[in-house]
């Protein structure tokens, strides 16, 4: 058997990979945060419609860390990161694998708002260990020194696509428009925040006191991909197991696998401060950062490789 040349070939990336994780970590050692580690393998996840957890001896491997620290924040801890292995099924494509690393950071005593700035302040100081404060990706050159935009899903359909938001919920095509239209337009000069989602595509989100249809939401884009998801967070226990169970229902709906509800998160919620929460794609980010076309290039092995 000879040496595999692609993992030989990937080398590189790898040791540039470990370079931004080193500056994450110190990005958040010298910001107060604690660096913790939860299960990866848990009895109930989030039951969210567009998302499918992998099944693990009855229980399942996470998609996300999410539950857990928003439970540590319930308990005093006011500034958590944690840099984790998640999985989802169904998931493989040039953005995509079924397996990959997600850096998730939650603190109290803040909104969506807060996050985004925390968010620019985290991309900038990588960049500007790495290079000179700008991505070469997909053909266009990012400055991430700019100002970056910050825009409405409502402005953005307005903006990019031929139909509004509202119509697009009604219709079932948010996702379609989203994916087909308007992702591949957003942060091609600078990254961009594409915020206040509808409600409905908000599951554990804070509803917006001035226009209750959407949610404290954003997402990061950079180079037409989305490198970032967080939000306000929902802290009404009641109003959080009434928004599972729709999406349970939504889930058995389309013939998904139904999950048992999260009982233990849920009764810890009603102890948790105001606060918000992010999660960033490790391994978009890295893609970007060295401007490759997909994300098997900056992980040592693929499922294919295995």
């Amino acid at each position: 058997m000879t040496i595999d040349r692609f993992l030989a070939r990937r080398q590189p990336a790898l040791l540039a990979r470990a370079q931004v994780l080193r500056q994450i970590r110190q990005f958040f050692f010298e910001g107060g945060y604690l660096e913790v580690e939860t299960p990866l393998r848990i009895p109930a996840p989030a039951p969210e419609s567009h998302i499918d957890a992998v099944p693990s001896n009855g229980w399942f491997l996470q998609t996300s860390p999410e539950l857990c620290m928003k439970r540590m924040l319930a308990a005093g801890y006011d500034k958590v990161f944690q840099i984790c292995r998640c999985w989802r099924g169904d998931e493989r494509g040039s953005l995509h694998l079924p397996e990959f690393t997600m850096l998730e950071w939650y603190r109290t005593g803040t909104g969506y708002v807060g996050l985004m700035d925390e968010c620019e302040t985290l991309l900038r100081s990588i960049v500007a260990g790495t290079g000179d404060g700008r991505i070469a990706y997909a053909g266009s050159l990012i400055e991430i020194g700019e100002p970056w935009e910050r825009i409405s899903v409502r402005e953005a359909f307005r903006r990019y696509s031929g139909i509004s938001m509202e119509q697009a919920m009604e219709e079932d095509r948010f996702d379609e428009v989203m994916v087909e239209a308007i992702e591949p337009m957003l942060g091609l000069d600078r990254p961009v925040f594409i915020y206040d989602y509808p409600a409905q595509r908000s599951a554990l989100a804070r509803l917006k006191k001035e226009d209750s249809s959407v949610a404290e939401r954003f997402e990061l884009y950079v180079g037409g991909v989305e490198i970032a998801n967080a939000f306000s967070e929902l802290t009404d226990a009641d109003e959080q197991r009434a928004r599972f169970m729709e999406e349970a229902e939504y889930r058995q709906s389309k013939g998904k696998t139904p999950y048992p509800l999260p009982e233990k998160f849920l009764h810890e919620l009603r102890y948790m401060p105001e606060a918000a929460g992010i999660a960033l794609g490790v391994d978009r980010l890295i893609m970007v950062l060295l401007g490759k076309e997909t994300i098997d290039e900056v992980v040592a092995f693929t499922p294919e490789d295995l």
